[in-house]
């Protein structure tokens, strides 16, 4: 299992990260050139990754949405949560419940500064500095315990980030997946989705590109099959796992991801009560 090593506090302007870029396709101001430069040679070989962005971030405001409103979650535990954009979690669900608690995690120290900077009214919600592979420290930090009730239903997301990690057998998405869920109280949801490509050249490019530009901070683009396994053993809520856009659409009019080079594939799961 993975063990807490230091992680720095220092930010480095020169190596893109993938919050970052993230930032970037979303119209954010958090980012460096290094970060742009990543974002347009990656546009080069799958043009439609800003779109595939906006609708990811779409996608966990409405499953937040959905797990606040119709199933009563109250506590959110956020693994890889990224930079601050508009209706971060804590917004859209505290919008509905104002007493809603969120632990956002994230590796990243720019995140950390700005996230802090961003919650220092907000004693519902907090950042905490932690690698989102140590399940050990991220479950046991202080801040977590103050704010999470484990014996109580809780949503944990891992929303597009599992392809940040390499294939482990003790690290990996899938062993990371199972691992969390043993902590978690019947009745908790968990929400996971990460880029696919049903193209081998699609996943290897990216893959390959993404651990260059990262310096090694990157797993791989995968398959569906390689999603459909993190939810074994959970009750997934309809529509069942697919591309991110065509989950619980507010409108039929909703942006839909038009090009499929690659796509960003999961839903929610149940543990059973």
């Amino acid at each position: 299992m993975h063990t807490g090593k230091q992680l720095s506090t220092e930010i480095d302007a020169t190596v893109p990260t993938a919050a970052r870029m993230y930032d970037f396709y979303l119209g954010g101001k958090d980012n460096y050139a290094a970060d742009r430069a990543a974002v347009e040679e990656l546009d080069k070989v799958v043009p439609s990754t800003r779109r595939l962005a906006l609708n990811n971030r779409r996608f966990l405001q409405r499953v937040v949405r959905t797990l606040t409103q119709e199933y009563g979650v109250r506590q959110y535990l956020d693994h890889g949560s990224g930079l601050p954009t508009q209706d971060n979690v804590h917004q859209v669900a505290q919008k509905i419940d104002p007493t809603t608690h969120v632990v956002y995690v994230d590796n990243d120290p720019m995140v950390l500064v700005h996230g802090r900077a961003l919650l220092e009214q907000d004693e519902r919600t907090v950042v905490i500095q932690a690698d989102m592979r140590d399940t050990d420290g991220i479950f046991g930090h202080a801040e977590t315990q103050r704010l999470i009730d484990f014996s109580q239903p809780v949503c944990v997301l891992f929303n597009s980030v599992f392809h940040c990690i390499p294939d482990s057998d003790t690290d990996g998405p899938l062993a990371l997946a199972r691992r969390v869920r043993e902590r978690l109280a019947p009745g908790s949801f968990m929400v996971m989705c990460q880029l696919v490509s049903e193209d081998p050249e699609v996943r290897d490019f990216v893959t390959n590109f993404m651990d260059q530009a990262t310096q090694g901070h990157w797993g791989r683009v995968r398959e569906e099959k390689d999603v459909e396994s993190y939810f074994e053993g959970l009750e997934i809520l309809e529509p069942g796992l697919v591309e991110v856009s065509t989950w619980r659409p507010d409108t039929e009019v909703a942006p839909r991801q038009l090009t499929q080079e690659w796509i960003e594939f999961g839903g929610v799961g149940r543990i059973p009560e």
